[in-house]
């Protein structure tokens, strides 16, 4: 009989260490060091002792050069959930889905197979956190009560896989969630990174024997990572983050890590009473209510995955009746308004350190990429002149920290999403050493430094101006 060992981990991010402490050394969080026990063969600790005499089997190696066939991919019905996937579901991988409480990670996974059971494909539902009846109220609320997808409501590992071992081995699987799911082989509760670690291996190595696609949902800290240990994020082939704001209808599927397909890809839903919609063109969606006539407001063209977005960026700098002015930043990258603010105070000499400033993403999306600061800088000066930029200008470029503006990728896509969606005018980096993108209809004007466009601005909004007097 394997002998217990006992061991305390951190419930945070997964550190071991051999007595209680109150600060992880690991990850510096406080008071998440719990006293786990497990025993010393089995998922967690391997085997107890070697076998005497025991010798390892030769492995097969081959040559790097070699043809591969290409990876067969099942369509799940859903166009943007497939392109996230990299084109389909994979046969024997494993998802990881998080997200935030209420999102519609539980939502999205419901539509996504019971298209694909309607398609024929075997689809396993299993729920630990909801029963049986409360999966099917909202399949029934969503018009999906017809699919025949199998429903089963159980968070005991061993269970789970003896039922799918039991028949045929289904197309697809769903484990909502992981952090609910507990094996017997360890002394201690659903939800630790012990069990998370166990249940999310032996859930892998099914995926990987049998051949199903499975499909692992996790809960979010709330610094917005997926709890439990970061090992589960390396064991899966592909990770996927469900955003979106609460105040907004609009819905982001990313992928921060794909082995079948490329990273940072994007699928856009809207969220609606029959459920997750699609959006086949977030650019016109994105940009389609924004008001034409605002200050501090700009248009950016990003490149979400391989997909090129069009997203408004607002800006507004008021005088601060503070000490410290405030800096309030939905859907950027603080730190990096911070940047922005301090070259245009240090190059430009602009006077918005001292003032109030408010910076917004419209529609919920988040954006990493640097290319945005062109655009966010472009919004701050308007909003400090108090005149709005022409609503057909289209705005990228990266800054660096001595004021100039570098280049960025893919600006070929860029500029035609612009043309598709009606604009004439793009703002962007100067073509340094490199061939100048092709214009098409669009008239381009690039920049060196901020110092070339707060002069382009300057007369864009003195024209501005001079025009509104004359009407007044």
């Amino acid at each position: 009989m394997a002998k217990p060992r006992r061991q305390f981990v951190c419930q945070s991010c997964g550190g071991v260490t051999t007595r209680w402490a109150g600060r992880c050394e690991a990850c510096g969080e406080w008071n998440t060091i719990a006293e786990e026990v497990t025993e010393s063969s089995g998922v967690a600790g391997g085997p107890a002792k070697k076998s005497v005499g025991a010798k390892g089997r030769q492995i097969t190696l081959v040559p790097l050069a070699g043809e591969t066939p290409p990876t067969p991919r099942r369509s799940t019905g859903v166009k943007e959930f497939d392109r996230v996937l990299g084109g389909g579901l994979v046969a024997g991988s494993a998802v990881l889905v998080g997200g935030d409480p209420g999102i519609g990670k539980s939502t999205l996974l419901l539509q996504a197979m019971a298209q694909l059971a309607r398609q024929g494909a075997d689809v396993v539902y299993i729920s630990g956190e909801e029963a049986i009846e409360q999966v099917r109220m909202r399949a029934k609320r969503l018009g999906l009560d017809d699919a025949p997808v199998s429903l089963g409501a159980e968070t005991n590992i061993r269970d789970i896989l003896a039922t799918l071992k039991g028949g045929s081995t289904p197309h697809a699987i769903v484990i909502d969630s992981i952090q609910t799911m507990w094996t017997d082989a360890l002394d201690s509760t659903p939800g630790t990174v012990s069990q998370v670690r166990a249940s999310a291996q032996e859930l892998v190595r099914f995926a990987k024997k049998s051949g199903a696609a499975v499909f692992l949902v996790g809960h979010v800290t709330k610094d917005g990572q997926i709890a439990g240990p970061k090992v589960v994020e390396h064991m899966v082939d592909t990770v996927l983050y469900f955003e979106g704001e609460r105040g907004h209808h609009f819905r982001v599927l990313r992928a921060v890590k794909n082995r079948f397909g490329p990273a940072n890809e994007i699928g856009v839903f809207e969220m609606a009473e029959g459920g997750l919609l699609e959006v086949e063109n977030p650019s016109a969606l994105f940009i389609g209510e924004r008001d034409r006539e605002t200050s501090g407001t700009a248009v950016f063209a990003g490149i979400e995955g391989t997909r090129p977005v069009l997203v408004e960026i607002q800006a507004l700098v008021a005088q601060s009746a503070l000490g410290t002015p405030r800096r309030a930043v939905v859907g950027w990258d603080g730190g990096r308004l911070s940047m922005v603010l301090a070259v245009l105070d240090a190059r430009c000499g602009l006077t918005i350190g001292g003032q109030d400033v408010y910076l917004n993403v419209a529609g919920g999306l988040r954006i990493s990429e640097p290319a945005a600061d062109l655009a966010v800088a472009s919004a701050l000066i308007s909003s400090l002149a108090g005149l709005p930029i022409p609503p057909d200008t289209v705005i990228f470029g990266e800054i660096s920290l001595s004021g100039s503006i570098r280049p960025v990728s893919q600006m070929e896509a860029r500029l035609k999403e612009a043309e598709k969606l009606g604009f004439k005018r793009a703002i962007l980096p100067k073509a340094a050493g490199r061939q100048k993108p092709a214009a098409g209809a669009l008239q381009l004007t690039e920049m060196e430094d901020l110092g070339e466009l707060i002069a382009h601005l300057s007369t864009d909004l003195a024209t501005k101006q001079d025009e509104a007097a004359r009407k007044g």
